[in-house]
């Protein structure tokens, strides 16, 4: 069973390769569900890591649908994080419905094709209105793999919905879970016949700032190595 890594650090991605990760998907702004790292964080995590590097594009927090100008910019980030090396990206874009975007997302994959770049629809897809029906439309696409926890707040309550999935996807395109994995789900999760797991390895470090300056995280080596572990016996 593979599993991902999501990391927003170098440190990350050298913790994620020692353990075996399989990706790692890298990010900044964790705090804030992910956005696009800076190009020399990825060009130094590709660098250093074993794994795949899989990048994050995506331009603001909050929903998924995006303007003209902000799908331009995600077009450039993919084409910047290809030039340095990177295994894949990771995006997804949703109309004002919350349904996926067809239009939007062939035109950020047309790039992505074009660079030989792996790809993953995010957890955008868990705000859909059918995370099974808008399968289809992904497998058409031509996306490698969906990261969801099944449209709820974590993969363990979600899990009916990821067996639709899993069912409903025929092999055609991956399913990998994420959201709330952790050593004491992760094999009730792998049960549901998903490709591969995802989970974020961070834990908030406390630093006594007077001001609100934002959380500050650091990588869990306890919970990548105690989740690889339960993944080893699968």
């Amino acid at each position: 069973m593979d599993f991902e890594v999501c990391i927003d650090s170098v440190e990350g991605a050298v913790t994620a390769s020692k353990i075996g990760a399989k990706r790692v998907e890298l990010c900044a702004a964790l705090s804030e569900g992910g956005l696009t790292p800076s190009l020399a964080m990825i060009e130094a995590s590709v660098n250093i890591s074993s794994a795949e590097v899989f990048v994050m594009i995506r331009p603001s927090a909050g929903g998924f649908n995006y303007t003209e100008n902000e799908l331009e910019l995600m077009e450039r980030d993919i084409r910047a994080a290809s030039s340095v090396g990177a295994h894949g990206v990771v995006f997804g874009v949703l109309n004002a419905l919350n349904e996926v975007d067809i239009k939007a997302n062939l035109f950020l994959m047309e790039t992505a094709l074009e660079l030989n770049l792996g790809t993953t629809f995010h957890r955008a897809i868990d705000l859909s209105p059918d995370p099974v029906a808008s399968i289809e439309g992904l497998i058409h696409l031509g996306f490698d793999r969906i990261l969801t926890s099944g449209g709820a707040a974590n993969a363990e309550t979600g899990l009916k919905t990821i067996e639709k999935m899993v069912a409903t996807a025929k092999g055609q395109i991956e399913i990998m879970a994420g959201a709330g994995i952790h050593a004491g789900n992760v094999l009730t999760i792998t049960q549901s016949g998903v490709g591969a797991v995802h989970f974020t390895a961070k834990k908030q470090v406390n630093e006594g700032l007077l001001l609100d300056m934002g959380p500050k995280y650091a990588v869990d080596d306890e919970k990548i190595s105690a989740i690889a572990e339960m993944i080893s016996k699968v």
